[in-house]
């Protein structure tokens, strides 16, 4: 009984928060938000790529590497709001925009990652259930390190000194990433998404090799996959990386499974701008269909209604996010450090 009237508080805490936010009209979408982003974006992306044969075979293509490092990057931010129906509230819409963009226009596998991320947000920083937090190569928690194989137990102990030039490697393994779900069972659509993926990879390395010599088109590829990896690496990492994980079955209502395992990221129009959004990362994952510019709104609210509650709400600045990430992911390595010493 005890355990009941408990579970019913916890869910009216959240259902309170909701009908606050719905009166203040924050779940209303933003269409002509979205109509100025994503043509400034497509805009973005034209432009590049209309400079890239008038540059031609010359060591300036590299400023226009890191020129589409950032292009690709602001794409993919655009696809995650596609994702949670932030732009359109039909299925079938964001799933077109949402493979042109992603598969065809930036190589990323919209379906692979819409259900990776379905995943992550239904348990955030859960060892067991978050994809984001599995211990792949880098681990999460000591529990990791101690059970730790492979690439993760030979680098685990030293990870935080490697996570950066590691994200150098990100951009890539988004690339494999959309290509082996590819065979996965629960992938829709897969020969169009298969289509749109190997389109984009043919086409991207065809341009740069006809135009390129090959030493100036290995540098271009190295800058450009480089730096979009370590983009989003810088996006998405301070939003959970170092904060709490979960393990078993954590008895934790929605509200509380959310705020607790999430971090903002303190800023300006700048910040909201580079990071799209994804610095109200609290804000987000409690209501994930709210259009970006209305989070910043939002904010205020979610942060009475926790001190409300008692709830701890974890804001820090971008540079401290970072710090408090690789403090977590070196002493999540602890275990591994101490099997090398004896």
């Amino acid at each position: 009984m005890a355990q009941a009237t408990a579970a019913a508080t916890a869910a009216s805490d959240f259902s309170r928060l909701s009908k606050r936010i719905r009166q203040a009209g924050l779940l209303d979408r933003r269409p002509r938000y979205y109509l100025i982003r994503i043509s400034a974006v497509a805009a973005a992306y034209v432009a590049g790529a209309a400079a890239f044969p008038w540059l031609g075979d010359s060591w300036l293509q590299l400023l226009l590497a890191v020129y589409f490092a950032i292009v690709f990057a602001q794409v993919a931010l655009v696809l995650h709001d596609l994702a949670h129906r932030q732009v359109f509230t039909d299925r079938r819409p964001s799933e077109i925009l949402g493979r042109l963009g992603g598969n065809l226009a930036i190589g990323l596998g919209y379906g692979w990652w819409m259900n990776k991320h379905t995943r992550h947000h239904a348990n955030p920083n859960h060892e067991d259930l978050d994809p984001d937090v599995a211990p792949d190569i880098l681990v999460w928690s000591p529990k990791q390190a101690r059970n730790a194989r492979g690439l993760a137990r030979l680098i685990g102990g030293r990870q935080a000194f490697l996570l950066y030039p590691l994200l150098l490697l990100e951009g890539l393994n988004l690339h494999v990433g959309g290509v082996r779900a590819l065979r996965q069972p629960w992938m829709k659509q897969r020969v169009l998404e298969g289509t749109l993926l190997f389109a984009h990879f043919a086409f991207y390395l065809g341009v740069l090799v006809w135009t390129l010599s090959p030493g100036k088109a290995l540098v271009f590829f190295a800058v450009h996959q480089g730096l979009f990896g370590v983009y989003m690496g810088c996006v998405f990492a301070p939003g959970h990386k170092g904060m709490p994980t979960l393990t078993g079955e954590a008895k934790l209502d929605f509200l509380r499974k959310q705020v607790l395992t999430t971090r903002n990221v303190r800023g300006g129009r700048f910040t909201d701008l580079a990071m799209g959004g994804l610095n109200y990362q609290i804000e987000h994952h409690l209501f994930p269909s709210m259009p970006t510019p209305n989070l910043r709104l939002a904010q205020p609210i979610v942060q009475a209604h926790c001190r409300q509650l008692r709830l701890p709400y974890h804001e820090v600045s971008f540079v401290a996010s970072h710090r408090e990430a690789l403090r977590h992911l070196h002493q999540a390595g602890a275990p591994l450090r101490e099997k090398g010493r004896s």
